[in-house]
């Protein structure tokens, strides 16, 4: 394992504590693959909301990959109390999966040539202005699935 020379990781993570980022990449795997040239990966970590006195923001995951790699890394991170859940995704941009799931409001724009299948989630209302960015985002989109209870602003 040590002789790896590219990785591609997909990994959906439940914790009680903490999101996986930066620096979990880089001491618990780049740190320990030093033949490593290619690393493409797509993680999903989710934790229940327990009266936590800090929650991690989406600034605080883009600095943890300060010192990961030179590929550009996408994250974002949600918090519902609604469901009482937070959730973290990052991912090394350009993106090669054939699945994008559980989109927020706050995704950010991109280009996705590979996905196919796209899952919306969010608990607050999904306007106009964000299914046109996805239309832009997605444009092989063959299946999108929509979970969303609030109306839109009118």
């Amino acid at each position: 394992m040590f002789n790896l020379v590219e990785l591609d990781l997909r990994l959906v993570m439940f914790d009680e504590k903490r999101f996986i980022d930066g620096y979990d990449l880089k001491y618990n795997i780049i740190n320990h693959l030093l033949r490593l040239n290619k690393f493409v990966f797509n993680i999903s970590s989710h934790l229940p909301l327990n009266d936590q006195i800090s929650l991690s923001s989406n600034e605080d995951c883009q600095l943890s990959f300060k010192d990961v790699q030179d590929n550009k890394v996408i994250s974002y991170v949600d918090y519902f109390s609604d469901c009482k859940r937070g959730q973290c995704h990052i991912y090394s941009y350009p993106y090669q999966g054939k699945r994008y799931q559980s989109i927020t409001n706050n995704f950010s724009y991109g280009l996705f040539e590979s996905v196919r299948e796209v899952s919306l989630f969010d608990e607050r209302p999904l306007e106009h202005e964000f299914f046109v960015k996805i239309a832009k985002s997605f444009s092989f989109i063959e299946k999108l699935t929509v979970y969303n209870k609030k109306s839109t602003e009118e």
